[in-house]
């Protein structure tokens, strides 16, 4: 892992020339403590009701995007990404409209961004765990751009905001990144990794220590992954709030919404398929995928 240093901040009044300079430059940001504890206990029972909620009513999908389920500890049956999170609790819903939450748009500039709440995939709650019955222990390489290209539309800037609500120091695994490249081209955007297939640690990636209540920001463009934490049980719970702050035109979800095709893609378990899933192989099946898709793709490659 890189020798990197993970600078964190403290959120003020507002964004500090510093940190627009580091942001620029890296395409993460860390702000400790953005809520006290007492905040991030009222979220986790906010987050809870939500879930039972979800499975009291046998609801699979939100908005078309399907939720990932998965069993606890206690082999108990829990949802491990929730869509929309916001759209069943007022209290997480009023939090999106802390002010200074809408201050990182600036991060964005020169473009307008805004706090989708109910485009991409809303506030989204992740929950890994590392059980033998859990299929979300971790997250291979990505962007956050390609669904841009299978929405339709050209790749468009746009933060992903993370509220943690668990202690995760780096040992333990959690958020990787590759730092600067946000701003690669767009062939490296594409074809740098393969998307979630590939989950290797890279020399320069970097890890984060958090604490409950840390706020990260990253560029959407930048490579990512979750690493599996080492541990199992309730010592590798990892629970985080994804705030999506985008660009572009307004698209809001609806309930006829359709499923995303890289939903679709992500839902099997990709690990499993590390050669087949190539690029090389994907490409020369790219019929299965529809022309249209690979058609939108060489647009956006040639822009």
């Amino acid at each position: 892992m890189s020798k990197v240093h993970q600078q964190v901040y403290k959120f003020g009044d507002k964004l500090t020339q510093e940190q627009l300079d580091f942001f620029k430059k890296n395409g993460i940001l860390q702000f400790r403590g953005f809520v006290d504890k007492a905040t991030v206990k009222e979220f986790l029972g906010e987050v809870n009701n939500v879930q039972n909620e979800l499975l009291n009513n046998n609801i699979k999908k939100i908005n078309g995007i399907p939720l990932k389920i998965g069993n606890d500890t206690n082999d108990k049956k829990f949802i491990q990404r929730i869509a929309f999170t916001s759209h069943y609790s007022k209290k997480l819903s009023e939090f999106l409209k802390d002010p200074r939450l809408a201050q990182l748009v600036n991060l964005l500039e020169p473009f307008e961004g805004r706090i989708g709440e109910n485009e991409k995939d809303g506030l989204v709650l992740n929950h890994y765990i590392n059980t033998s019955n859990s299929e979300f222990k971790q997250l291979g390489w990505h962007t956050d751009s390609p669904r841009d290209i299978f929405l339709g539309s050209k790749i468009m800037p746009m933060l992903n905001v993370g509220l943690h609500l668990d202690d995760y120091p780096i040992e333990k695994g959690g958020l990787r990144v590759l730092p600067g490249t946000h701003n690669q081209n767009i062939f490296g955007l594409l074809f740098r990794k393969k998307y979630f297939v590939d989950n290797d640690p890279d020399p320069r990636e970097v890890g984060f220590n958090i604490e409950a209540g840390d706020l990260t920001v990253h560029d959407g463009r930048l490579w990512h992954r979750v690493q599996c934490s080492p541990f199992v049980g309730e010592l590798s719970r990892r629970r985080v709030m994804y705030i999506p702050i985008v660009t572009g035109a307004y698209r809001p979800k609806h309930a006829n919404s359709p499923t995303p095709f890289y939903h679709k893609l992500a839902l099997p378990r990709l690990e499993q398929y590390r050669e087949s899933l190539k690029w090389s192989a994907v490409k020369a099946r790219s019929t299965k995928i529809g022309k249209s898709t690979w058609k939108r793709l060489k647009e956006s490659i040639n822009s």
